[in-house]
């Protein structure tokens, strides 16, 4: 039994050196592992004695069973002490992996909001002039089929990198709903004139079938549900061929309690899923065939972006279809009832004409489409090439001067951003009440929010829809002069 225990005490010291070893070479310096070679020289001085018992004296069996225990316990506590080491080890690695994969989230973050920023620039002039040439009614027909391919095209290459940014902001947690109220049967007929048009392209027919008696307002997330639906009414069109029929049918399914839930079903007869392909529908960048990808087009982001989207918002989304007969996609969404507004002056009674807005524009085109797009409202504009710049301009003029400010974000010398915070921070009386529109190829959830915080009153991304633009001055400059005539009646 001594023997025995002198030859666990030698796998024991060599056990010990591999460790201390080890540690030895993680350490910073020699210092912090000295103590680790103490147990080593201990249990070579008990190896001595484990030999000396063993040659000279004449052990029992209690003496070589309590020599030999001795060895399994320094056993047990060298395992153990190499269990907890590393476990000790792996977690560093994980912490060290962690913190490795939030940076390169950062970097890639930053990158796409970089690149986001770049492309929506030059995009922003693509379809701003084409948008501003096609409301030129003298173009000769060839040149304005031309123009809306142009466009087209670059819509569909917009729609394409919405869909990253989209995926993107879902990966990272950085999309958050909206709880406003809007009104139902305007976010429907709004979608109805996008689909409507692009099915008249198409010859194909675009039907609606509204149930009767559905809430005039909810509290929900407006945007979000006419994108959603909108990707699914594109798909529709896309993967359908005239004669066919697009369908949006819309329904309640329960309303208890002030909420309700609501059932949409995107109709087509287009050219419909195997069912080995409706399982992975919803998966990113899932395409059916090649070929329907040459021939329709498609990145296989749309419905993964629209799943995102309806499980944000709280609903569920699936999908029924057959080869060549069609698909239905059923979404179904829980809002809460609002009661209907009292009466206002509608935004569309306000007039631009000889409204005068301050651009601030660090990028010569882009500022030149945001003045075109303004004139056609017949609407003065000057502009400021950077926050500073802005910033001047609004405080050598005299109160009331300027009706709205369209601010970039990313400019030299002063940012958009500061420029709004100084210009709310000013004494002067329309400091704090006009209207500043972020006006910017910054298009994340946070950039929007960095906006608001700023004190602007709305965010807008470039390339900015022209109706959007003057619908959102109308908004707020129709709102400025309620409180401007509200506080002179008090």
């Amino acid at each position: 039994m001594v023997y025995l225990g002198a030859a666990l005490m030698v796998y024991n010291i060599i056990g010990f050196i591999k460790y201390a070893r080890q540690m030895h070479s993680r350490a910073e310096g020699k210092k912090q592992i000295v103590i680790l070679y103490v147990p080593i020289i201990l249990l070579f001085l008990f190896l001595l004695g484990y030999l000396l018992i063993g040659f000279f004296g004449h052990p029992d069996w209690l003496v070589g069973s309590i020599l030999f225990g001795g060895s399994v316990f320094v056993l047990v506590v060298y395992l153990l002490l190499s269990s907890i080491t590393e476990s000790i080890l792996k977690n560093e690695q994980l912490e060290v992996e962690l913190k490795a994969a939030e940076e390169s989230n950062r970097e890639k973050t930053e990158f796409l909001a970089t690149i986001s920023h770049e492309m929506r620039t030059p995009m922003n002039v693509i379809l701003g002039l084409t948008g501003i040439a096609l409301k030129n009614p003298s173009n000769p027909g060839e040149t304005r089929d031309q123009l809306e391919k142009i466009q087209r095209s670059g819509h569909h290459l917009l729609g394409l990198i919405n869909n990253i940014l989209e995926m993107q902001a879902f990966e990272t947690g950085n999309v958050q709903t909206k709880r406003a109220p809007f009104s139902l049967p305007d976010a429907l007929a709004e979608i109805g004139v996008l689909v409507e048009g692009q099915c008249e392209e198409k010859a194909l027919t675009y039907r609606t079938e509204i149930q009767s008696g559905l809430p005039q307002r909810l509290l929900g997330d407006e945007l979000l549900l006419k994108q959603a639906l909108l990707e699914l009414l594109d798909n529709a069109v896309k993967f359908t061929d005239a004669p066919g029929e697009v369908t949006l049918a819309a329904e309640q399914v329960s309303a208890e309690g002030g909420k309700c839930a609501l059932r949409f079903r995107v109709r087509d007869t287009g050219v419909g899923m195997t069912p080995e392909f409706l399982s992975k529908a919803f998966d990113l960048f899932a395409q059916e065939d090649g070929s329907f990808t040459n021939r329709f087009g498609g990145s296989g982001l749309g419905l993964a972006s629209v799943k995102n989207k309806i499980a944000l918002m709280g609903g569920q989304i699936s999908v029924e279809s057959e080869k060549n007969a069609g698909s239905v996609f059923t979404v179904t969404v829980p809002f809460d009832i609002c009661e209907a507004p009292k009466e206002t002056p509608s935004s569309q009674d306000i007039s631009l004409a000889g409204r005068r807005v301050l651009i601030v524009e660090d990028v010569d085109e882009n500022a030149e489409i945001a003045a075109d797009l303004l004139e056609l409202e017949e609407v003065e504009s000057e502009r400021a090439e950077n926050g500073q710049a802005a910033l001047d301009m609004f405080r050598d003029s005299s109160p009331g001067y300027y009706d709205a400010v369209l601010m970039d974000l990313r400019m030299p010398v002063m940012d958009g951003l500061e420029s709004a915070r100084c210009i709310r921070a000013m004494s002067r009386p329309d400091a704090r009440t006009i209207p500043i529109i972020a006006l910017t190829a910054n298009a994340f959830e946070t950039d929007v929010q960095h906006s608001l915080e700023a004190g602007m009153n709305a965010h807008l991304v470039k390339p900015v829809d022209a109706d959007l633009l003057y619908a959102t001055l109308k908004e707020w400059i129709g709102k400025t002069q309620k409180e401007a005539t509200g506080a002179a009646k008090q």
